[in-house]
C-alpha cells in the first residue's frame, strides 16, 4: 500500500480522537476513507460531517509544522508569505513523486486564507495532484491548523492551486515523461 494511502486511512482515526467523548462514532458507523465527497472548494461550510465536525482533509500529507514567532505579522498571527512559502515546498514534494528531476513554480492561483493562523498552531499541508502537463504538474494544496491550546480542534485556514513545471539542470523546461518514475 503506497504510503499516503496507508497515511489516508488513519485520518479518520486521528480526526476520531480530537473529537469530545459526546461526539464521536465508532469506527464502524464512519464511511471509508474516500467514500465521502469532495468538498466544494468554494464553501467552508462543505467541510463538516453530519455531527458539525471536520471531515478529513483531502491528499497526501506532506508537511506539518509548529508556527513560530519569527513567522509573525504586525498583527501578531502568522504572515501569509511564511504559509506561502509552506505551500511551495508542499507542492514541490507533491510533483516530485511525478518528477524526480528539480521542479520550480510557475504559477500559485486561487490561494484563499480562510481563518487566521497563531503562534505554536500546528500547520498540516495536504496536497493532490489536480492534472499533469507535458512539462507540468498542478497541484491542490490545503492547510488546515490545529490550535496549540486544543481548543476548536482542526481547521482548514489556506488552500491553493501551485503549478510546478520540471526543468533539467539548464533550468530549462523538460517532459515530465522523461523522467524516471519512483
Amino acid at each position: 500500500m503506497p504510503v499516503c494511502s496507508a497515511l489516508n486511512s488513519l485520518l479518520p482515526i486521528i480526526f476520531s480522537a480530537a473529537r469530545p467523548k459526546s461526539s464521536r462514532r465508532t469506527l464502524a458507523a464512519r464511511p471509508a476513507p474516500g467514500s465521502l465527497p469532495d468538498p466544494p472548494s468554494d464553501s467552508m461550510t462543505s467541510q463538516k460531517t453530519p455531527d458539525n465536525t471536520p471531515s478529513p482533509p483531502r491528499g497526501c500529507p506532506s508537511i506539518r509544522r509548529a508556527m513560530m514567532p519569527r513567522d509573525t505579522n504586525a498583527m501578531g498571527t502568522i504572515f501569509g508569505g511564511a504559509i506561502l512559502s509552506e505551500i511551495d515546498l508542499a507542492a514541490a514534494i507533491e510533483a516530485q513523486r511525478h518528477w524526480e528531476g528539480r521542479v520550480v513554480t510557475v504559477a500559485m492561483d486561487g490561494v484563499e486564507f480562510h481563518h487566521p493562523v497563531n503562534v505554536g498552531d500546528l500547520l498540516s499541508l495536504y496536497t493532490t495532484t489536480e492534472s499533469i502537463g507535458c512539462t507540468s504538474v498542478r497541484v491542490h494544496v490545503d492547510v488546515w491548523a490545529r490550535n496549540r491550546f486544543g481548543a476548536g480542534g482542526d481547521m482548514r485556514v489556506t488552500e491553493a492551486h501551485v503549478t510546478m513545471v520540471a526543468v533539467d539542470e539548464n533550468m530549462n523546461p523538460t517532459a515530465i515523461s522523461e523522467a524516471p518514475r519512483s
